[in-house]
């Protein structure tokens, strides 16, 4: 009778043990860390055919474009989306990120806005074999959510040059700089505002190196 007292209260045990565990994972699983959200930068999609502007065709002896790919400055190099609440103080949410850091995404979009400009014969982003007449190098000097206003605004500065390969002269430079306000106070909120920012920098310099390059004249080669 004990033996089979004894066997059966273990049995009760290891049932009860087993099913401790199963609703202490399960709730592990409930309250863990969620999983980051992913975000990226993207060239605004034109959405009406009427609103669509028509291609330019590049003038007779227009120059080729190198772009370099971004450098961005430090703490700005990162899949961080890093946002401010106190001046000269950087924090970066902890469950969302871009989907690669902005410099990155960054060179694409600046290869097609400098294309539809119409200023250039070709536009190629280097690393390139291919030559070019003029390089564009630019830096992310910073995009990041200011809290310290509400609504949260995100602000996107870019430095850029223009410069002639032949003589490595810098024909022009500028800093650009896009403010816009998020329609809500979150990460999301500030993703969409940051897409508009750098929309609204891409048009300025793509109309900045327009008008460097109209002012560009090959270098006369010297003979010997």
């Amino acid at each position: 009778m004990i033996s089979s007292f004894l066997v059966s209260r273990g049995r009760q045990c290891a049932v009860g043990l087993l099913l401790a565990c199963v609703g202490g994972c399960s709730a592990l699983r409930s309250t863990g860390t969620p999983p980051p959200a992913f975000y990226a930068l993207e060239r605004v999609r034109i959405e009406t055919a009427a609103a669509r502007p028509a291609p330019v065709a590049p003038a007779n002896g227009a120059p080729a474009l190198v772009v370099n790919p971004p450098r961005a400055a430090a703490g700005f190099d990162s899949q961080r989306i890093l946002y401010v609440r106190e001046p000269y103080q950087l924090e970066y949410f902890a469950h969302s990120e871009w989907v690669d850091p902005p410099a990155r995404m960054l060179a694409p979009l600046i290869v097609a806005a400098a294309e539809n400009s119409g200023t250039f014969r070709s536009v190629i982003l280097a690393p390139t074999a291919a030559a070019g007449d003029l390089r564009l190098d630019t830096e992310i000097v910073r995009l990041q959510q200011d809290f310290a206003t509400q609504p949260s605004r995100v602000h996107f500065t870019l430095r850029a040059h223009l410069v002639d390969n032949a003589t490595r002269r810098v024909l022009a430079w500028r800093l650009f700089d896009a403010s816009v306000a998020a329609a809500t106070d979150d990460p999301y909120g500030g993703v969409v505002a940051a897409n508009r920012a750098v929309q609204t920098v891409l048009e300025q310099l793509a109309g900045f190196c327009a008008t460097a390059a109209a002012q560009w004249q090959p270098a006369t080669p010297v003979l010997p």
